[in-house]
């Protein structure tokens, strides 16, 4: 409410303006589309035509060439840019706020397609319209028009309900809203004009003198700036003491009066709607609302004080049955000579559920990378441990009492394999083997361990659609969601109850827009796990994809199911949704894309090749790796084998050694992530004097983290991180026959 008496300009003006405005320059750009007809001498004919035209309008006006060189301005731009001397728009802008040129840049390339355009820019002096036509080919018209300002709750105090004043030290009324008006009947310049009797007496009934007669009012003043004072009038019963309860109750604005020690007095009956019982007579501010990051009380207290800047805040609701969100704006107000605070409150609750989701999507995405950049040097860890594992064990026999303890090294490492795997389902840097499925067929096969999984209590019943379509996906990653998802029901039904499994194909003729995700329409598998447990609370819900996360007690989860089995979907392509209700069970829903097959493409039926099985130990193999115990690892495997082993520590170091011509070299291993230059990119190096060597790229990440954004590498395959001595010699060894 305070900031209400910044607007001095009626809309109506401002309306009529912009009107006159349009008319001008639609009118120039008619007489200078005939004149352009006609080339040569008369251009600087149009342009003092030009000149004459925006002469008299009040707004600052340019024509600049197509470089932004000014041609023309007009006396309204000399007047308000006096200090500036540059010869350009942008230069001259430059007082008005920083960096024009792009602003400038992106209205002249949008005039250029469609003639005109507009941009609203927030300067150092306040709000300014910008707009541009184009006239002819080559000239622009600029336009500099101020705007008014808005408050702060994002109304006007002209369309401002409670009738409200601007009054000037000397008395004068500024400015009158149109609630003001109606209320007196006329415009009235000075208060002993408008009041009965001077002076003015704030948070007492005053009588007003209207064009109907002598009315009552209660007047609330708020000394907001510069000597300047706003009063707002509300109805009172006449011969007494203000009753304002009626008037107050009946605002259209939620609003609460609040005293100097932060107790409600007030609230009217939208401000009971939006904040909740809670928000009765007698209660401290702070007792309804929360999370200024500070007490409450101090933030009162700045406000009461004569030189508070009026400035909103965004505050939490303690309500306990639903989330809500106000913008809070206080005024100070005089009433019975004690100072008061009104509280202009905006329900902000949507503004604050966007600003969570995008925090909520930063946060996945930091720690997707986080996940991913762990995974990958565990994954070099883990290959230099399960590899020197794999060497001691071809020198023991299971007869030996070592044999025993590295077979526990050995099974531990996979453990640690498989739990950083996870890791990278949820960074969505996996390795995906994805294939053609049907649903129906992957549960079948999936049913017995399904069964086992869910034991005696519990029922698992699936149903699917009589028409299912294909999906594209890794069958055993698509495994593993689908176990996450039973287990967790499971769990989440102690007692007992039923498992329900649903596929079917859905259609979605628009886009799909749920909580972070926007899911495009067409046509899709979808999969629903439902439970009949004990459901997740609506404030834990959002979290539930988020990795270590768990509502279960410690030490019974944790917390990757649900983080897995989101990076696994959206790897896949698809989505994936959560609903519950507390006591009733939870549902997750997934969306898979239907995969289209070519119609055309016939698989052709290949005649079996009798394959030879050529011995190892032929080839000469080049190593890259940075990380040197995985290369001491890697280059002993290779030679047990036979081979023979040159290593490099880099990919410089192996360009170097290949600038021999009398080398030869039938296989690369290099890693794909090492400083300098990466694997494919030293690879397509090599290959050019090369071509006929093959290629076996090694990485902890996955194999898309560097091919979806690079041409595939001819003859070359892929070896994730962590693998064992056989995994790396059979590779090598299919490569080079």
């Amino acid at each position: 409410m305070g900031l209400a008496g910044y607007f001095l300009v009626p809309p109506g003006l401002v309306a009529q303006g912009l009107i006159a405005a349009g008319l001008t320059i639609t009118c120039v750009v008619f007489v200078l589309g005939l004149r352009g007809r006609n080339r040569g001498g008369t251009r600087d004919a149009a342009l003092d035509v030009l000149a004459g035209f925006i002469e008299k309008d009040a707004s600052p006006s340019f024509v600049t060439d197509e470089d932004g060189a000014i041609l023309t301005r007009n006396a309204a731009a000399g007047t308000r840019f006096t200090d500036s001397e540059s010869e350009t728009l942008a230069g001259t802008l430059r007082m008005l706020f920083a960096n024009p040129s792009a602003v400038l840049y992106r209205l002249r390339c949008r005039a250029r397609l469609d003639g005109a355009a507009n941009e609203d820019v927030v300067t150092r002096r306040g709000h300014v319209r910008l707009a541009v036509h184009l006239i002819g080919e080559e000239k622009y018209l600029w336009r500099i028009e101020d705007m008014p300002e808005r408050s702060q709750s994002g109304r006007g105090a002209e369309t401002l309900p409670v009738p409200m004043i601007t009054t000037g030290r000397s008395g004068a009324v500024l400015f009158m809203n149109d609630a003001a008006r109606t209320l007196v009947g006329e415009r009235v310049k000075s208060l002993d004009r408008l009041f009965v009797s001077m002076p003015v007496q704030p948070g007492c009934v005053n009588a007003l003198s209207t064009t109907e007669g002598q009315v009552d009012v209660m007047v609330a003043e708020n000394n907001s700036f510069a000597g300047r004072r706003e009063l707002y009038f509300l109805p009172a019963e006449k011969g007494g003491r203000a009753d304002d309860g009626v008037a107050f109750e009946t605002l259209p604005v939620p609003m609460l009066k609040i005293a100097a020690d932060g107790k409600i007095l007030t609230a009217n009956k939208l401000a009971t709607t939006l904040l909740g019982d809670q928000a009765s007579e007698g209660m401290a501010l702070g007792q309804v609302m929360e999370g200024l990051g500070r007490p409450i009380s101090d933030w009162l207290d700045e406000a009461l004080s004569d030189t508070a800047d009026k400035k909103s805040e965004f505050l939490r609701v303690t309500r306990k049955d639903k989330e809500v969100f106000v913008q809070v704006t206080l005024s100070r107000v005089t009433e019975l000579a004690e100072k008061r605070l009104i509280a202009v409150l905006n329900d902000a609750t949507e503004l604050k559920t966007l600003e969570a989701q995008f925090v909520q999507s930063q946060k996945m995405q930091a720690i997707g990378q986080l996940a991913g950049g762990v995974a990958h040097d565990f994954n070099n860890l883990l290959t230099a441990i399960s590899g020197h594992c794999d060497l001691l064990l071809l020198r023991h026999d299971q007869g030996d009492q070592d044999y025993g303890d590295l077979v526990q090294i050995n099974q531990n490492a996979n453990r640690a394999a498989a739990l950083v795997s996870q890791l990278l389902a949820f960074s969505r840097k996996q390795t995906l083997r994805p294939e053609v499925l049907d649903l129906r067929d992957t549960l079948s096969d999936l049913t017995h361990l399904l069964n086992r999984l869910v034991g005696e209590k519990v029922t698992l019943t699936l149903s699917h659609s009589p028409v299912l379509k294909s999906i594209r996906a890794d069958k055993r990653q698509l495994e593993q969601v689908l176990m996450n998802l039973v287990v967790n029901a499971r769990d989440a039904m102690s007692a007992g109850g039923e498992i329900r499994i649903e596929t079917e194909v859905t259609t979605l003729a628009t886009p799909l827009k749920r909580d972070r995700a926007t899911v495009p329409s067409g046509d899709y598998v979808t999969l629903k796990v439902s439970d009949q447990g004990v459901g997740i609370a609506p404030d834990k819900l959002p979290k539930v994809f988020e990795p270590f996360y768990t509502t279960k007690r410690t030490g019974e989860g944790t917390g990757l199911g649900l983080s897995t089995a989101y990076g696994i979907v959206k790897q896949t392509g698809g989505y994936i949704f959560v609903d519950s209700v507390v006591g009733n069970g939870t549902v997750f829903t997934l969306f898979f894309p239907v995969h289209e097959e070519d119609a055309e493409t016939v698989p052709v039926a290949k005649a079996p090749v009798q394959a030879s099985a050529p011995k190892h130990g032929e080839g000469v193999v080049l190593l890259v790796e940075d990380e040197a115990p995985v290369r001491a690892f890697a280059s002993r495997a290779l030679r047990l084998r036979g081979y023979t082993v040159l290593e490099a520590e880099s990919a410089e170091d192996a360009l170097r050694t290949l600038e021999d011509p009398g080398l030869t070299v039938d296989v690369f291993v290099t890693d794909v992530v090492m400083p300098g230059l990466d694997g494919p990119s030293w690879v397509r190096e090599a290959l050019k004097e090369r071509p006929d060597v093959r290629v076996v790229f090694v990485s902890g990440y996955a194999e898309g983290a560097f091919s979806d954004s690079q041409p595939v590498i001819p003859n070359s395959v892929f070896l994730p991180k962590p693998f064992s001595l056989n995994q790396l010699t059979d590779t090598v060894h299919q490569q080079l026959h």
